[in-house]
Parts: C-alpha cells; structure tokens; sequence
C-alpha cells in the first residue's frame, strides 16, 4: 500500500552538512519525495510533538537539541514507506545502529542522530498534519514509478 511518511532532517544534519546526502538516501531507494521545506521549531510545537516525553528528565534537553538551528521536514511517499524510512533511518542511538543505516552510518548519538522518523500509520498522519498544510505536499505520478514497483505491488 502506498503510504505517506515524515522525516525530519535535525539541527545536527543541517549542522553538519548532511541534508543532500541523507534526502540522497531516500531517493535512490525508490522513495517519492511530496513535500519539503525548511522550519524553525518552537517549544510550542516541540511540546506537542515530544509530548510522549515530557515526563523524561531529558526533555527539555531534546526540545534545545531541535530549536538549535533550523530544520528540514519532509513527506515521503512509497509502498511501505513508514517501515521502509524507518529500516534505512536505523535505531534511535546511532552507536547501536548498523552501518548501511542512516544512524549507523552518519551518527555517535541517541539524541543528535540525524533523522527524526514516522513509526506508525497514525502517527506519520498526525506528524504530517502538524508540519505541513494540505497545499504543501504534492501529488503527481514519478517518472520513475514503472520502474520502481511492479504493476501488482501498489
């Protein structure tokens, strides 16, 4: 089925000089990119979106990380695509994950590491409604599509 997914590229990425090389990673799998722009976070909607955190001692820590700079938020598109960005993203600590991995290949961290990934169907359409409105992810048919998928696959 294919599916829509958030990625955020963190401080850290855009830091380092990494965001051609890690949005690179997706394309070349096979992921449609439909959406992408560059944000300020705030505290305001970081608190929404680590809200699942705020209980951590380290939660404030995680919102400085992510308002450090600014940051790239992005829609993929794919058969799968929320598990498929999530294998090549890798383990949230970037010392566990395997190289080959986006962590495992560009990361030493479990906070600065890179991406920040959509784990389920509701949550990537949850996250995908709170950075980007409805006129800011695109629809139209990949050139490549015939040969990324079988006709029977989506």
């Amino acid at each position: 089925m294919i599916e829509k997914t958030l990625v955020i590229l963190k401080p850290c990425t855009l830091q380092r000089g990494l965001v051609g090389e890690i949005i690179n990673r997706f394309e070349r799998k096979g992921l449609h990119l439909t959406g992408m722009k560059m944000v300020q976070l705030t505290d305001e909607i970081l608190s929404e979106h680590y809200s699942h955190l705020s209980s951590k001692p380290f939660f404030q820590r995680v919102k400085n990380s992510m308002m450090a700079a600014p940051v790239i938020v992005c829609c993929l598109e794919g058969v799968d695509a929320i598990q498929v960005v999530h294998a090549l993203a890798g383990p949230t600590n970037g010392r566990a994950a395997t190289p080959g991995t986006i962590r495992g290949d560009y990361s030493m961290s479990y906070q600065e590491n890179i991406v920040h990934t959509s784990d389920s169907p509701e949550t990537a359409a949850t996250e995908l409604n709170r950075f980007f409105k409805p006129e800011e992810i695109f629809e139209y048919k990949q050139a490549s599509f015939d040969f990324i998928y079988a006709c029977d696959e989506y």
